[in-house]
């Protein structure tokens, strides 16, 4: 087995500004060979069509997307996040959550893809963090997806300004306790250093001895965690704040913990410090995938950016990040010594995608 990387389809700019073909097309020229679905991008394309985004556009959607990927010989690696699914307190939120997961099933299954994420819970009302209901809820989602033909498969991920589950060790804490071989982990490496590591309220934007925390957690991480249940990776870093991200700073939103202000506006791709990254996020990943003091996970490496460089208009945008990502790849491979464990990509006779027009819909409402 050997690393393949793949890019969040929203890391080449958000839904309401760029549309999807120049995207991808745009992740394809630049060799990249799989997209990550990030499920705003297909929500918002079916918002587009009459009626907006009812189930079943959602499933032209899917369609629609699978026919650009296949025209530019993009894999589609994955689709998420399925948001907020855990620890609910009312049955009814519960089941329509349910309900849900039939839809995602059906989009999943046409965009060839069996890997669903789910990120622990932001919310703060109406949930639970008792690991024994949210491992039970989310078990009951692992059991469902393992009844389907063929199954699928749950990558959960702790998010750094996570209600409960804001770190590794938590979301270990979890996956364990569901118990079920197709529920396992997302790694992210800007998540874990996040929270283990940095702190963008605090003036020199770290927690407390944040070295010698950081180093003894990714020791625990390598002890801890079963490689066999890391499903994908995803890679990415952030810039230090000139000054705390407290009520003063312009990233600041009322009500919103600082990590996902600063998750928001402010990630990088890896290897990217001369644009202000400092998270030890190379780290993260020799803990993850180096075969000797490590996990020794391989398979994909995806980059999921979240930045206010997404928001910017203009056609360049989606190049640029897809550029950029490469750039990251090729510094990643070079610093993990992975030249002779990539995996070929597929050749690509065009970069131009054949035969789809995203203005019409041309797949039948009964699908």
């Amino acid at each position: 087995m050997s690393y393949r990387p793949a890019i969040c389809s929203m890391s080449l700019g958000r839904a309401w500004v760029h549309q999807i073909p120049p995207k991808f097309t745009a992740a394809a020229a630049s060799g990249l060979p799989a997209i990550e679905i990030f499920f705003e991008d297909l929500l918002y394309l079916a918002s587009t069509f009459p009626n907006g985004a009812t189930p079943s556009n959602q499933i032209l959607a899917a369609h629609q997307i699978r026919r650009l990927c296949d025209s530019l010989h993009l894999e589609i690696m994955g689709i998420g996040p399925f948001n907020n699914c855990e620890g609910l307190l009312d049955p009814i939120a519960k089941a329509e959550k349910l309900e849900e997961l039939n839809l995602w099933f059906k989009i999943a299954r046409i965009l060839g893809t069996d890997v669903i994420q789910i990120p622990c819970t932001y919310m703060t009302e109406g949930v639970t963090g008792d690991v024994e209901v949210v491992s039970r809820d989310l078990r009951e989602i692992a059991d469902i997806g393992a009844s389907q033909n063929p199954p699928f498969r749950f990558a959960y991920e702790n998010l750094c300004w996570g209600t409960f589950n804001d770190t590794w060790e938590k979301a270990w804490g979890v996956v364990k306790a569901v118990d079920r071989d197709n529920f396992g982990m997302c790694l992210d490496t800007f998540n874990i250093a996040g929270r283990e590591y940095a702190d963008p309220s605090r003036p020199d934007g770290k927690v407390e001895n944040a070295d010698v925390v950081f180093r003894e957690s990714m020791r625990r991480m390598v002890r801890e965690i079963d490689v066999k249940k890391v499903f994908y990776v995803q890679v990415v870093d952030a810039e230090r704040l000139s000054r705390p991200l407290d009520r003063n700073h312009e990233f600041y939103v009322e009500g919103q913990k600082p990590r996902m202000s600063w998750s928001r506006n402010c990630r990088l791709f890896m290897c990217e410090e001369e644009r202000g990254g400092y998270l030890p996020v190379l780290d993260v990943l020799k803990a993850i995938c180096d075969e000797k003091e490590g996990l020794g996970y391989k398979g994909w490496i995806s980059m999921e950016l979240f930045n206010r460089s997404l928001l910017v208009e203009g056609s360049e945008v989606p190049t640029e990040h897809a550029e950029r990502a490469m750039r990251s790849w090729g510094k990643i491979v070079k610093a993990m010594g992975w030249e002779k464990m990539v995996a070929p990509f597929p050749s690509r006779k065009t970069a131009t995608p054949r035969g789809v027009d995203l203005e019409q819909v041309e797949i039948s409402a009964r699908l």
